[in-house]
């Protein structure tokens, strides 16, 4: 059974499961959809057109859905869409997307978004991604799989975060950021491979010697990036092929 504290006002065009919670002073526009177990705390604002799955949680203060952050935008149609099982913290802030892209900023399953984190129009997110607290992502940003943004990162718009990839409290990124790959700083630069973050997600060791082989072979051996991409993919393995496939399917620059 749903549990609707009184002073949450919720459009009579929103639609809501069943058991979905709301807390105290939320407001919850049309056009809006909340799957099943989903908790939304007090104080949260929530605009359309926007889907969220199931098992989300939404802390307060938290802005979902609002208007991209955009001058070109003139009031189209554009959405919002969210996976299932990810928690989004107080003060986070996940917009729509606009016209000039796909309409569209789509967020996957099991991603955290820590207190202030900032999810721009037309972001692409996948699933278990952490973003630390006032992590912020411009537009049309795509970040993979597990990736991990210290707080305070800043990521500039167009730029791909590759999977498995950790990228230090306080980084500028302003150019990709390859799988699997540690960057820090202003402006962010190549600091090994993530070796932890792996090991915590069960990689094998002969995998993570290979991905440091990869990494020296893409950041210390002089090699063009043409030549880097083959002499990875010689080295017979899936995750680093992953890597090669990155840095061969570029549009822009990467961090190096």
């Amino acid at each position: 059974m749903s549990s609707i504290h009184p002073t949450a006002v919720i459009d009579a065009a929103a639609e809501l499961d069943s058991d979905v919670e709301v807390g105290p002073y939320t407001v919850i526009g049309p056009r809006v959809r909340v799957g099943a177990r989903s908790r939304i705390g007090p104080h949260v604002v929530i605009r359309g057109p926007t889907s969220i799955g199931a098992d989300n949680r939404i802390f307060q203060f938290a802005s979902v859905g609002e208007d991209p952050q955009d001058k070109k935008y003139g009031g189209e149609e554009t959405f919002l869409t969210i996976g299932d099982g990810n928690v989004i913290r107080e003060c986070a802030t996940l917009h729509r997307g606009t016209a000039q892209d796909a309409g569209e900023t789509r967020v996957g399953s099991g991603n955290l978004f820590m207190a202030y984190s900032h999810v721009a129009h037309d972001c692409r997110i996948g699933d278990q991604v952490a973003m630390a607290n006032a992590a912020s992502l411009a537009g049309h940003i795509e970040v993979q799989d597990w990736a991990i943004l210290g707080g305070f990162t800043i990521v500039h718009q167009f730029c791909r975060i590759g999977t498995h990839c950790f990228c230090g409290g306080g980084s500028v990124v302003s150019k990709d950021v390859p799988p699997y790959v540690i960057v820090d700083g202003y402006p962010a630069q190549p600091r090994g491979i993530n070796t932890e973050g792996l090991r915590r997600r069960e990689i094998d060791a002969d995998t993570i010697r290979q991905l440091k082989h990869a990494y020296r072979i893409l950041y210390m051996s002089n090699r063009k990036l043409e030549d880097a991409v083959v002499a990875m993919r010689a080295l017979g393995n899936a995750r680093v092929d992953q890597l090669a496939d990155f840095v061969a399917d570029r549009s822009r620059s990467i961090v190096r």
